[in-house]
């Protein structure tokens, strides 16, 4: 009898403490709401424990705001795409189980007036799109919409090339660069749409933006960014978009501005120093703002660490054999850290020298050149050699500062030249800015 009386007393006072609790904290996040209708409710979400005079926890206030949300934004996939990358990005947004996903473009190859080929292209894509367990929203790109036989095919699978939507408070603007065809530009009747969009929606908390081109970075006037800038001016906002295959993080007006890397777009992925890599951009978006998350592609597995075989082709253009390329660079006897070292050619069929390789100069000064795929080197031939100091700065911060020569920028005028041959390709140059 005495121990029965003993295990009341003891089931009484755990159930008064776990009474107190839910009285104590109901502001972080504990219930005391036990109806099995609404426990699943997440303004009702439940948490049950005993809370003594020391306690094994940080605080109660859960990460369970009923306005929070997540979201993940793919970028690009196309421009000499790798097989199975996109398609293995597919099977991990649904590991991940975002509440929707965003693109910022080029999602097939495109460039192709043939009927045939474009419904292939696009038949391959929504296989994937649509393994999906939640929303993807698409946002068109340049290799989607490069002539007039592709926006047609745009406008009969998808109708429109803009679009807005509203999820929680959060405003979603879905922009165009690409009309006309590969301008870069966002049209009259584009910034009509988006300026009566924002005034009809004065009172969402956050805005965020797609879009494929940066064109942040080019005109503003004349691209008509600066009349989207100006629609912003006093709203909290985020920007999106891809194209240039680099990541890079830009603050302009007080709000924040990304250029995503890839999702099995070409890429020489050399890593997060240089901005080239496959990821997922993961949003959690709060009150006061997105919480951006960068998850790289190949650090996300299933429970069983088993990626699923998919079948994408890839797209990668032919290419020559490489060979290995170091060397070091001076500018005015020191090391010129963080500049890039470029190697062109001239092929006949060009009016004008294009970039074949580049690599970024060390401490030291030592290079690596690079042209496919990291530390490959070059392909045979002569090269005309420049050094720039628009290195791959991943989060936007002061230009570097080194007063290269301007003929030493210019492929046509640099006085540097190099050939690579199949023996040993190491090479030592010097820049005097003073002469």
């Amino acid at each position: 009898m005495k121990k029965f009386i003993g295990c009341l007393l003891v089931f009484g006072i755990l159930g008064v403490s776990v009474f107190i609790s839910q009285l104590r904290a109901p502001g972080d996040g504990i219930s005391p709401n036990n109806d099995s209708s609404t426990a699943n409710s997440a303004s009702n979400r439940e948490l049950t424990l005993e809370v003594k005079s020391r306690n094994p926890w940080t605080h109660l206030r859960l990460n369970n705001d009923p306005d929070i949300f997540r979201f993940a934004i793919v970028s690009d996939r196309t421009g000499g795409h790798r097989e199975k990358i996109f398609s293995k990005a597919v099977e991990q947004l649904n590991y991940l189980q975002p509440e929707f996903v965003l693109s910022v473009g080029d999602l097939i190859e495109g460039y192709s007036a043939k009927t045939d080929r474009l419904e292939e292209m696009w038949k391959e894509f929504q296989s994937f799109t649509s393994k999906l367990d939640m929303p993807f929203f698409y946002t068109p790109g340049n290799h989607d919409l490069s002539n007039e036989t592709q926006q047609k095919f745009w406008e009969e699978k998808f109708g429109r090339r803009y679009f807005h939507f509203i999820y929680k408070k959060v405003l979603f603007l879905i922009l165009c660069s690409e009309y006309p065809p590969g301008s870069g530009k966002i049209s009259k009747e584009q910034q009509e749409y988006f300026a009566n969009v924002l005034k009809t929606n004065s009172e969402v908390n956050w805005t965020i933006m797609t879009i494929h081109k940066p064109i942040w970075t080019g005109d503003i006037q004349k691209n008509g960014w600066g009349n989207i800038e100006k629609m912003l001016a006093g709203r909290n906002y985020t920007v999106f978009a891809g194209h240039v295959h680099h990541y890079k993080k830009f603050v302009r007006n007080g709000m924040n501005y990304y250029q995503l890397a890839t999702t099995g777009g070409g890429s020489k992925l050399r890593g997060i120093q240089f901005g080239e890599f496959d990821h997922i951009s993961w949003v959690t978006m709060k009150k006061d703002g997105p919480i951006l998350a960068n998850l790289m592609l190949d650090g996300i597995f299933p429970e069983n660490l088993e990626i699923p075989e998919t079948k994408e082709s890839g797209s990668i253009t032919k290419k020559n054999e490489t060979y290995k390329v170091n060397g070091i660079i001076y500018l005015d006897g020191v090391p010129p850290v963080g500049a890039i070292v470029n190697f062109y050619d001239k092929p006949s069929n060009l009016k004008s020298p294009r970039m074949v390789a580049d690599g970024v100069v060390e401490a030291d000064g030592s290079f690596t050149l690079t042209t496919y795929t990291r530390g490959d080197g070059a392909p045979l031939g002569n090269y005309m050699v420049t050094l720039t100091d628009n290195g791959p700065k991943t989060i936007q911060k002061t230009r570097l500062k080194w007063k290269i020569p301007a003929e030493f920028t210019n492929a046509s005028t640099t006085p540097l030249t190099a050939k690579v041959s199949t023996e040993r390709n190491y090479f030592k140059f010097e820049i005097n800015s003073s002469k």
